[in-house]
């Protein structure tokens, strides 16, 4: 048998996690440093992955498959598409960062507070979360899949919970109440898409009879599995809404302001650009290839959903005080973009919404994370406490520049790419759809800028006066994320060419022909 390549890349961050958490309470250090050895040898064996993907082999490679639970059709099934390795190469290269950044995030409290912030525990959270996240990504069976994105929702609750934003303006036990209510939100909105997605698993295993992906979808291409319409349309509805809470769509958003507001910018990093990207990749995987033509069915009503999630998010993070809170409400609008890409049931859109995913994760994980250094000089996430901080800290501001211009999708940087592809696989099938979807951009435009120049320019506040610049630690996590930026929107053919061969393949799956041009069509 051949090595568990798939099973190891999941269960090397498990085992990590648990060394991390067992290493005494006096070796603080020791832990964060067996945290980021795990979290870099985990990247190795994405890297490996990735090296051994065939992009022009079969639809889903390194397969594993083993009995698990037989007497209920469920099996231990992993297998990797072009999708799937992509996502996953992106959360191991994020988690890292996350670890560097986070380095002192959960140190012991000495400001007289005797609660104790227990180090081990925090990076051995972040490492379950991996763990969870790319089994999840490698799942092919249902139900396996099912566990686990349920499963990553009970370390991100202590994460949110336990280790929120030191920057809070109210004193400590505000800030334990709202850490509380954060975790407590994020937490009931997940498990109750989660409830309803249980049942919908539970109907597909009664009209299916197993849980395996492949097999079902095999079966529904070829005519053996038949679904009545209105079974089929439940059932997908039943998926579609656990991952648009997780997602997050407009208007199942509403924890994700919190979540992010409430916890430490490496924590906010893991929300939002690797335990998010589930929801949308799982769309892709499950609701197209399961229920192909219930997705046609509801797709109207999702792209206008999609839509809204753009502007909303966008006109609410134009207004927001909170730095935090605004690269959030920025997330939803990104969201409603992808979103949109994988319903716009052409091959540009689900393309872009594939890129949309990797990129908005590195986009983020840039800006977040700079803004999170920057929020633990000053101790405050309010926007009017800055200004002029270009001045004492070069470095900090052209990184967070770097980061709020790609954001904004700014040409030349990645995220520009899926963006573009978004809207020409979007303006091909929904023109209305599309050109009321480019005033997000306009409006990312403006929420960007604007909190650059109120933070960054201007007059010199005195209390910002001493503010230190960027430090090695801190320049070795922005660096790498601004290198990605630039190169994978200057030359995106790397990851075009992994991503097309499994767009082709979903494309199949519902059946649906990219638009012919209507200069070609005039001919």
């Amino acid at each position: 048998m051949s090595f568990p390549l798939l099973t190891a890349t999941a269960a090397l961050p498990a085992i990590g996690a648990i060394a991390t958490a067992a290493v005494p309470a006096t070796q603080r250090t020791a832990a964060k440093w067996l945290a980021l050895l795990v979290s870099v040898a985990t990247l190795v064996l994405a890297v490996v992955v990735l090296v051994r993907f065939d992009p022009d082999g079969d639809r889903y490679q390194l397969t594993e498959s083993h009995a698990w639970i037989a007497d209920f059709g469920v099996r231990y099934e992993l297998g990797v598409d072009g999708i799937g390795v992509a996502l996953i190469a992106l959360t191991a290269l994020l988690i890292p960062f996350i670890i560097l950044a986070g380095w002192h995030d959960a140190d012991p409290l000495e400001t007289g507070s005797r609660r104790w912030r227990p180090t081990q525990g925090f990076f051995a959270l972040i490492l379950a979360v991996e763990a969870m996240v790319i089994i999840s990504f490698e799942a092919t069976d249902v139900f396996l899949f099912y566990i686990f994105f349920e499963a990553m929702l009970i370390p991100m609750y202590f994460l949110i919970g336990g280790f929120g934003d030191r920057a809070h303006q109210h004193g400590e036990k505000a800030a334990a109440t709202q850490r509380s209510y954060a975790a407590v939100k994020f937490l009931l909105y997940n498990l109750a898409g989660g409830l309803v997605m249980l049942a919908a698993v539970i109907g597909l295993y009664v009209v299916a009879g197993n849980f395996s992906l492949t097999e079902i979808a095999e079966a529904r291409a070829n005519g053996s599995l038949e679904m009545s319409t209105s079974t089929e349309r439940w059932l997908f509805l039943g998926f579609f809404l656990a991952f648009a809470v997780k997602a997050p769509m407009w208007p199942l958003h509403t924890w994700l302001p919190n979540a992010m507001q409430e916890s430490t910018a490496p924590v906010a990093v893991l929300i939002t650009a690797v335990v998010d990207k589930v929801g949308t990749f799982a769309m892709l995987r499950f609701c197209l290839q399961l229920f192909p033509e219930a997705s046609k069915w509801a797709t109207p009503a999702i792209m206008v959903l999609a839509v809204i999630s753009i502007i909303y998010g966008a006109l609410l993070a134009v207004g927001q005080r909170d730095i935090k809170r605004l690269i959030a409400y920025a997330s939803i609008s990104h969201f409603g973009f992808i979103i949109m890409g994988i319903f716009a049931m052409t091959s540009q859109g689900q393309s872009g919404a594939t890129l949309y995913m990797v990129n908005h994760g590195i986009s983020t994980a840039a800006l977040l994370l700079v803004a999170g250094f920057l929020i633990s000089r000053r101790g405050s996430r309010l926007i009017a406490d800055y200004g002029g901080v270009q001045k004492v800290a070069p470095v900090l501001a052209g990184t967070f520049l770097i980061g709020g211009l790609a954001t904004l999708s700014l040409p030349g940087l990645a995220p520009f790419v899926s963006e573009f592809l978004v809207l020409v696989g979007t303006f091909t099938r929904y023109p209305v759809i599309g050109v009321i979807a480019t005033f997000g951009i306009v409006l990312a435009a403006l929420y960007t800028l604007v909190l650059y120049q109120r933070t960054m320019t201007g007059p010199l506040r005195p209390e910002l006066a001493r503010m230190p610049d960027l430090r090695v630690r801190e320049i070795a996590v922005a660096a790498p994320l601004i290198v990605l930026l630039v190169f994978l929107g200057v030359y995106p053919k790397p990851l075009t060419d992994i991503v097309n061969p499994a767009v082709k393949q979903t494309m199949s799956d519902v059946q649906q022909k990219d638009p012919r041009p209507e200069a070609e069509a005039a001919k």
